[in-house]
């Protein structure tokens, strides 16, 4: 990086973001055709449809309406429209993402119906674009940055070439103070005692430990006699990871030589310190860069071996890979090229910087990849089936 500074998005809780949305939020699966409407009424505002949100109970609604605020919440995003079937699940969210400081407003649809809801919401929409389109980009600190990671559609250049290319930036992000995450619980599966002794103390191993122990007993629990559709999955296979251990050994490549494990967190939580921490999490891509932007992270490193094409509507995720394969066939979804790794045309001293300064570029402005083709993927993490 030749620059220890970014233009970013000064919030009101003091939070630094590198894109500056006006989200139209639905609480619930019902409420998604109103904020549709809203958002093709009311130009640059983002809609952010999803299928949940109704009878769900316990943990797994905890999950739900952290999942939401902490999407409204995201420092990328300057104000929200919050729209939902009934008054008080759409005040809580209101009231979560208020607590930010950030202009939001809530409607509910019942006694209301979606004509009068949608003219009302329309009239605020309106309001914050126009405020939030004033909004003067400051230079801040690169430490300020939250950066998350995952991996998607891997093979044996990933763990070779992309995946250490990303270590490489999240050890140097590290050694400057960063808030970093990652996650992916089943993909540590066979590699999961390197990521214990990675943790900062006993407590947080423990606690690592007993996050990834529950979730491989959900999958034993709930497993069919052969889980290679999934874990590796059939593509990882064609790719050359013929097992899960294989596909965890590279997936840890991400977090550097450097990094120590901080905190384990749950799923979409925010984390209380600086450093790397850990997320208990589905391995799917669209639902750990969910959980990541309700955590707060608002740049995403994303390698792929064969090609994943995985976006989101707040958080920019930024794409790297190794293959030369993938690098030509598959050019207009990669940010970071680092096939020269394999080649033996650059270092990963080299490659690593390459993604910071991809990165740097993007915190400034500059449209990702998935921006600007459009994939704009949300997916809400289920914990088990509604009431």
């Amino acid at each position: 990086m030749q620059s220890k500074t970014f233009l970013g998005y000064r919030r009101e809780n003091g939070r630094v973001g590198i894109r500056n949305h006006v989200v139209i939020l639905p609480v619930d699966d019902l409420s998604n055709a109103a904020c549709e409407a809203v958002g093709n009424n009311i130009k640059g505002t983002l809609a952010i449809p999803h299928p949940y949100g109704r009878l769900q109970f316990g943990a797994d609604l905890e999950l739900h309406f952290r999942t939401i605020i902490g999407t409204g919440a995201n420092p990328n995003v300057a104000a929200v429209i919050v729209i939902g079937i009934e008054p008080g699940w759409t005040q809580k969210v209101v009231d979560g993402i208020a607590a930010t400081g950030k202009p939001v407003a809530g409607f509910s649809i019942e006694l209301n119906g979606d004509i009068t809801t949608i003219a009302n919401a329309s009239r605020k929409a309106k309001e914050y674009v126009q405020w939030a389109s004033e909004l003067q980009r400051e230079e801040c600190p690169v430490e300020e940055l939250w950066v998350s990671c995952k991996c998607g559609e891997s093979d044996t250049t990933s763990g070779l070439g992309s995946n250490p290319t990303v270590g490489n930036a999240f050890d140097k992000l590290y050694e400057m103070g960063n808030t970093l995450v990652f996650g992916e619980t089943t993909e540590l599966t066979g590699g999961e005692h390197l990521v214990r002794d990675r943790c900062i103390s006993k407590e947080v191993a423990d606690k690592f430990m007993a996050t990834w122990k529950a979730y491989d007993d959900m999958v034993q629990e709930n497993k069919t006699n052969d889980l290679s559709d999934s874990q590796p999955t059939k593509g990882n296979i064609i790719g050359g990871l013929t097992t899960i251990e294989e596909k965890a050994l590279g997936n840890i490549q991400k977090i550097g030589r450097k990094c120590s494990v901080h905190s384990i967190l749950e799923p979409a939580e925010e984390p209380k310190g600086k450093g790397l921490h850990f997320m208990d999490s589905s391995s799917a891509a669209a639902e750990m860069v969910t959980l990541c932007g309700a955590a707060g992270f608002v740049v995403h490193f994303f390698p792929t071996g064969q090609g994943n094409i995985i976006g989101n509507p707040i958080v920019p995720v930024i794409k790297i890979t190794a293959n030369p394969r993938t690098a030509r066939t598959m050019s207009e979804h990669v940010d970071v090229d680092v096939s020269g790794l394999l080649q033996r045309e650059i270092n990963l001293d080299k490659a690593g910087d390459m993604l910071l300064d991809t990165m740097m570029r993007t915190c400034n402005g500059r449209y990702t990849a998935a921006e600007a083709l459009g994939h704009r993927e949300f997916v809400l993490t289920r914990l088990y089936r509604s009431a």
